[in-house]
């Protein structure tokens, strides 16, 4: 597998280009995977009294840990440890320079390794949104005592009833059919372009910027987008046996669970209704639907987001 790398040196100055990205930053080695004794770095932020009870935040596409710069700062305050990757071909995270290098698969076991092998957590509280999501859910599915409260927002986990049988003719169907296809084909992939179509208002140009900001030459947005070629578009997407193992377990997952989403979100309007109707931690939570944010709900309306996350999580004990 080649690997694209941001250099610390190169990391640490794409850093102090930004006015609010959070302190605590740090590189991760973790297993590649298929290559033996080949290493990964992943780039997170750790931040807070390294003994104090653990919030693990995981971004989607096309963010990066930046996205969570509040919420990691008001969770700091509240006594906790915050955890917060790049995802793998993300952020200043290591990247694959295949498209095909990248699965859920993968990215589930990169954030397993990390969390599990390398900090060695447990009990921890994951806040998820968009891809951090699926892959949230996932490890924490797989993983006992790992998790210990959940947080989801504007993701949800997919689902095939294993009984349905494939049709004859397997095609890709749905509202990002279009949007894969403009992926894979654009000759340059600029995710920060992205921000007009996850949000509702206007991004700053610091915004802009802090999502700009790691991907100084175009070969390194391959993991981002390579996370467009992932969405369960067809019904043969490779991720439906693990994901269906996973609400397997999330089907009796009694520890809480708690939703907020956005009510102008166009990527996963829907998803917090299994969350709530199957997991059974998730009853009598207060689950919200805050007004006024698109998908980065984080950047259209961060304060009421943050207020919500942290009244229910109240100060680290």
């Amino acid at each position: 597998m080649e690997i694209l790398r941001i250099s610390e040196a190169g990391a640490a100055d794409i850093l102090r280009g930004i006015d609010d990205y959070p302190s605590g930053s740090r590189f991760v080695e973790v297993a590649a995977g298929d290559d033996a004794g080949q290493r990964l770095r992943v780039h997170l932020v750790d931040a807070g009294d390294a003994d104090a009870p653990v919030i693990v935040f995981l971004h989607g596409n096309p963010s990066w840990s930046y996205i969570w710069r509040h919420q990691i700062a008001a969770a700091v305050a509240a006594g906790y440890r915050v955890i917060a990757p790049d995802l793998v071909g993300m952020g200043l995270s290591d990247k694959p320079t295949v498209i095909t290098d990248y699965t859920v698969l993968r990215h589930v076991e990169w954030m397993r390794a990390l969390l599990v092998d390398k900090l060695e957590l447990s009990g921890a509280t994951f806040v998820l949104h968009d891809w951090g999501g699926v892959i949230g859910m996932r490890i924490a599915a797989e993983n006992p005592g790992l998790v210990e409260r959940l947080v989801i927002s504007n993701t949800g986990l997919p689902w095939r009833d294993p009984a349905e049988p494939l049709p004859d003719d397997v095609e890709a169907s749905g509202p990002f059919v279009d949007f894969q296809e403009f992926a894979r084909t654009t000759p340059e992939w600029q995710p920060w372009t992205l921000l007009p179509m996850v949000m509702v208002t206007e991004p700053s140009s610091e915004v802009a910027h802090g999502y700009h900001a790691p991907y100084p030459d175009p070969s390194l947005t391959i993991g981002s987008r390579a996370f467009t070629q992932l969405l369960p578009t067809r019904p043969d997407n490779p991720m439906y046996p693990a994901c269906n193992a996973a609400w397997e377990v999330l089907d009796v997952w009694t520890k809480p669970v708690l939703t907020i989403f956005s009510d102008k979100d166009a990527v996963a309007p829907d998803g917090w209704k299994p969350i709530v109707a199957r997991i059974p931690g998730a009853t009598d939570q207060p689950h919200v639907i805050l007004e006024g944010g698109g998908h980065f709900l984080q950047e259209d309306i961060g304060e009421a987001y943050t207020e919500a996350l942290t009244s229910w999580l109240g100060a680290a004990s």
